[in-house]
Order: structure tokens, then sequence, then C-alpha cells
């Protein structure tokens, strides 16, 4: 892997312990992503906001997701103003996006948003996502859809992001990509993977040309309460320490 010289080392001296645990948590969601195969150039970004303020941590604009470290990230206001010094710049695109939910949502302590080939690829049929899998019976009980308006730089549309998302968990960009809320970055992670997984999953479906199997409602109703055990984090408490541990071996850099 290429190293960027964004040394900040002494960055973890600025911050409470707790928002450099979020930056760490941050930063190795940021790895995850790239070792997943989700990211797209410098294109996508996830955010997660700092304990006991209304500032979020992003991606700085122009570092690969595998070159992101704890200290590089950078923090900003909800108007988008640094809060702490930083060389680097953020994506407008995605200040609109983020800043929009995280003020909207006062339990989305994560937002992670992705251009996955898969899940543009069902974010532009006219059914969106259906459920013919386990993981997307999962993601159906809180979905939500937003339109395409262009590249997201124009303000105006915060509110219909916010209007679209509403309590929803996972929302699909329209001809876009795939975005989820979470309570931590562990928990929209994980929302994320099933996320992918149930796009990936269609559109291998649809590609074998079979006719497809949806699973009845009756069935999906069933469903709710193991995503209310999703919510309250059993998942992510159980994955993400392994996924801490497997990133500890092969890519340990996230946490400087």
């Amino acid at each position: 892997m290429r190293v960027v010289d964004h040394d900040q080392s002494d960055l973890r001296s600025q911050v409470s312990a707790e928002e450099w645990a979020v930056r760490v948590d941050l930063a190795a969601c940021y790895r995850l992503a790239a070792h997943f195969g989700w990211d797209d150039l410098v294109f996508t970004h996830i955010s997660a906001r700092v304990p006991d303020t209304h500032d979020f941590l992003i991606n700085p604009y122009g570092l690969m997701f595998d070159e992101i470290t704890a200290s590089s990230l950078v923090r900003v206001d909800l108007e988008g103003n640094k809060s702490l010094t930083s060389p680097y710049d953020i994506n407008p695109a995605g200040f609109t996006i983020h800043s929009a939910i995280h003020a909207a949502r006062d339990d989305a302590y994560c937002v992670l948003h992705l251009h996955t080939m898969a899940g543009i690829a069902v974010s532009c049929q006219k059914a969106g996502l259906l459920p013919i899998s386990q993981q997307a019976s999962i993601v159906v009980q809180s979905l939500a859809y937003h339109d395409y308006e262009g590249i997201a730089l124009n303000p105006d549309e915060k509110s219909r992001l916010q209007q679209h998302l509403g309590n929803a968990r996972n929302l699909m960009l329209r001809n876009h990509g795939l975005l989820t809320v979470g309570r931590s970055v562990p928990d929209a992670f994980l929302a994320m993977y099933t996320f992918q997984r149930a796009c990936e999953i269609q559109v291998l479906a649809q590609g074998s040309g079979a006719e497809l199997l949806h699973i009845p409602q009756p069935v999906l109703d069933t469903v709710p309460e193991y995503s209310k055990a999703v919510l309250r984090g059993a998942g992510s408490s159980l994955t993400w320490p392994a996924l801490l541990r497997k990133m500890d071996k092969i890519d340990p850099g996230y946490r400087t």
C-alpha cells in the first residue's frame, strides 16, 4: 500500500478519549470498506458524530479509504466549518448528505454511504430491493428511497433527504448508491454489510434468468423481532471485535 505523509500523531493528545475511540472505529470502517472492495476511489464517505457534540468526523477529501487513519479524519460542525485544525478539505457532496442526516437524526451517530456496483445496479431498478433473500428480508424492514437529484451540491436537497429517510435505518439513493444509519460505527457497518449483500444476491439471481422466488409476506412479518435485536447492537457487538482483529492482522495503520 502507498504510504501518504499525513502524520498528525499529536492529535490524540488534543481530543478526548471518547472522540479518539470513535476516530479509531471510523478509520477501521474506512479500511474495512476498502478491504471488501466497496470503495470508489476517493468519492464516497462515512461519518461519525463526536460524542457529546453536534460535530462529526468525515474523510479527508483526496485520501483513498485504505490510507485513512484515526488522526487524519476531519472534524466539522453542521455548517461545514472545521472545529479542529486539519490540513485537509472535505468532499462538498459528502457534507451535504451527512450534515443533513446528522442534523435530523439524534440516533445517527454514524452515516455510511457507498457507490458499490451492486448497490447502484439495484438502485436503478424501479422495484428497488426485492425480498428474495434472508439478507433482504432484514433490510426491507427499515428501508426508504430517495430519488436522484444530481450530484449532492444543492443545500435544498437536505430537507428532502431528511424527509425521505425518516426513521429508516437503510436508504437507497436512486441511481446513486446505498446509505445506512447506525447508533455506532459498528451498527452502521453491519447494516451496510447486510444491505450490500442483499443487493449482490439480487443482481446475481436476476442474472441467472430464472424466475425469482419472493419470501412470503407472513414470513417477512416474523423478521422485525430479529431486527429489533440487531438495532439494540446484538449483531455488531459480536462482529465488530472480530473485524477489528482482522484489520489488526492485515492493516493496523488505521489506529494511528
